[in-house]
């Protein structure tokens, strides 16, 4: 059967989501209880509490059922990681994420400290573990943008609360908590040189549960300010910061991951700088995705040398098809009649995007999500995120929309971006709703994950077997990683396309930009690519 054939019975046969988004009844959506429900409290536990010993918490938020479950497990955060590894040497750490569904933290025995992280949608379950454990003798400290943003909600959960940069404030702390002195309050801004932190202690991480735990940050902050991003917080005032390159370098070869993911807000915010980076990054012939904006295709060449240095993926935050929309949101990015043409220069260069595309903007009409969906399919998209336009708590969206009285509610378990918070401008909360559902549901399927396949035939078979493995797979992620399998079930494909990978470099090297023949570098060659 000739791939156009294929293509006329997968669209026929297969396509069971119609295309009008807003179709009644829906069939509801796989929802196994171990990502919906946080762990139970232990009946009991010990009442000894070992002094100098700490426990770093990533509370359980429940799993929206129209993604990848398989997204929650792709890769560490390096929050706790990071504060591990400012924690004095005569300190033990311990780290615990509840979402890697292991139950609830070991409480045998009781830690001095517990250090959690909060965000507003899993609070309501930070403060329940706070309570639980002030309760047993243990002093309890909460951080995190949702403290930054409501310092008194989450004080009155807390022994101390920290503001800011916790890698500088938690060794004072735990000094403070020596001395039997801890204050309520500490504030630490993002003024430092980003040099001095001290590398995520990666070697807490259970590495069978992350397809990598090879997170690698290189920078903080972003140029970009758009008013519905939680850097837009009240009170954050964090500056685009860098590490050295030769630091991220070393950083990845020690972890001994083939593949790794950045998670910085934006890798390409200094194009100089993200060029270094993919210079002392070339030789490793590993492999990497990155978030960027879309404007890092300004320079064709930065694009192919993100490539020879082993980027495979982007994520970019596209945010809408709205000129008008991005402009009110003070996004700065190229404008959207020139997506698709960049979009190819990645596809070119053997870099899949995966784009981000925030629904519910004012300008946005019911007509919007047809339209989104067909032109992710057109421009092969490997990937889309949606999210429902979120007004966190502090940013000048959450402003806008107090003062026009246009909150639905403050139940901060639902400001996750799959809920409607909000009233938008052209469209009822319940569209918007339907929308959602209806572009997850049209994405994942089998027909729209056929119809945006590369176009490079021999590319095609690795690019399937991921697209089932992330966005058909969710009656088994559970399972997966209940049973620490995640790793297992990703490696065979993160090799595979890190061979591919590295064949597709040395075809590069001799590939035409904008006319000219791009010969490669010295460094290429010597690195044997």
């Amino acid at each position: 059967m000739t791939f156009d054939l294929m293509n006329t019975f997968l669209a026929s046969w297969l396509n069971s989501v119609p295309d009008d988004p807003f179709y009644l009844p829906r069939k509801p959506l796989w929802y196994p209880s171990e990502m919906a429900n946080a762990p139970s409290f232990p009946s009991g536990a010990s009442a000894t509490v070992e002094r100098h010993y700490a426990l770093l918490l990533n509370p359980f938020y429940p799993k929206d059922p129209h993604a990848s479950f398989g997204k929650h497990v792709l890769t560490p955060t390096l929050a706790l990681t990071s504060i591990a590894a400012a924690t004095p040497k005569h300190w033990r750490v311990r780290y615990w994420d509840e979402n890697l569904l292991q139950g609830f933290a070991p409480v045998e025995p009781l830690p001095q400290v517990v250090g959690i992280t909060v965000h507003l949608t899993f609070a309501k379950r930070a403060y329940a573990l706070a309570r639980w454990f002030r309760a047993r003798g243990c002093t309890v400290v909460l951080g995190g943008l949702h403290v930054l943003s409501c310092p008194d909600e989450a004080g009155a959960h807390a022994d101390a609360i920290v503001m800011g940069d916790g890698v500088q404030a938690w060794p004072v702390v735990l000094g403070d908590l020596e001395r039997g002195a801890v204050k309520p309050r500490y504030a630490a801004m993002y003024d430092n040189d980003y040099n001095e932190d001290p590398a995520p202690r990666r070697e807490l991480l259970p590495k069978e549960s992350f397809l990598t735990t090879a997170s690698l940050i290189a920078t903080r902050g972003c140029h970009n300010r758009c008013g519905f991003c939680y850097l837009a917080t009240e009170g954050l005032r964090m500056p685009y910061r860098v590490r050295e390159p030769g630091d991220i370098r070393d950083q990845f070869e020690r972890s001994g991951e083939p593949y790794a993911v950045f998670i910085d807000n934006n890798l390409g915010s200094k194009p100089d700088y993200l060029r270094a980076l993919c210079q002392q990054l070339r030789p490793l012939r590993r492999i990497w995705s990155a978030a960027v904006t879309l404007d890092v295709t300004d320079d064709p060449w930065l694009v192919r040398d993100m490539a020879l240095a082993g980027c495979t993926g982007v994520f970019v935050g596209f945010e809408s098809l709205s000129d008008d929309n991005l402009a009110a949101s003070r996004k700065r990015t190229p404008r959207t009649e020139d997506y698709a043409r960049r979009i190819r220069l990645f596809h070119e260069n053997g870099i899949q995007v995966n784009g981000s595309f925030v629904l519910g903007f004012d300008e946005d009409r019911t007509d919007a999500f047809a339209r989104l969906a067909q032109w992710v399919e057109t421009n092969r998209l490997e990937c889309a995120t949606f999210h429902i336009l979120t007004p966190y708590p502090g940013t000048p969206l959450f402003r806008q929309m107090e003062r026009e009285n246009r909150l639905l509610h403050r139940d901060w378990e639902k400001y996750d971006t799959a809920h409607v918070v909000f009233r938008p401008k052209h469209m009822s909360p319940e569209e918007l709703q339907l929308g959602y559902d209806w572009l997850y549901r049209r994405l994942f399927s089998v027909a729209s994950i056929w119809r945006r396949r590369p176009e490079q035939r021999s590319a095609v078979l690795p690019y399937l077997a991921m697209s089932f493995l992330y966005k058909r797979s969710n009656r088994f992620w559970h399972l997966l990683v209940k049973h620490r399998l995640v790793h297992a079930v990703w490696s065979p494909l993160v090799h595979w396309t890190r061979f591919r990978h590295v064949a597709f470099r040395r075809r590069l090297i001799r590939h035409r930009v904008n006319g000219q023949w791009f010969a490669g570098s010295g460094n290429v060659v010597a690195a044997g690519v």
